[in-house]
């Protein structure tokens, strides 16, 4: 994130402020950890103090402290299709 006004827009939650990108430690829970990351990208109000983060970022967060990550995931096996009843005429039995 760059600091130019490009990225500054107003502040949803008070509408007297302006929203400035910074870097800023985030905190986060997984299970009974705290989990901290420091330099992730936010913007903040410089009236509020509202925070409100990078949604690409955010995402690639989880993908990260997801506890599957890195797993080799299972092929999902294809079911064979149910037999149906044929339709249309039978051969007729011979009596023998």
């Amino acid at each position: 994130m760059n600091q130019n006004t490009a990225n500054n827009y107003s502040c949803n939650q008070c509408h007297a402020g302006m929203m400035h990108s910074r870097y800023v430690t985030y905190f986060t829970r997984l299970g009974n950890e705290l989990i901290t990351v420091q330099n992730f990208p936010a913007y903040i109000c410089d009236v509020c103090g509202r925070r409100e983060y990078d949604e690409q970022s955010i995402h690639w967060l989880d993908t990260m402290l997801d506890p599957n990550a890195g797993k080799p995931t299972q092929a999902k096996r294809r079911t064979p299709p149910l037999s149906r009843p044929r339709s249309g005429f039978s051969h007729p039995m011979q009596d023998s």
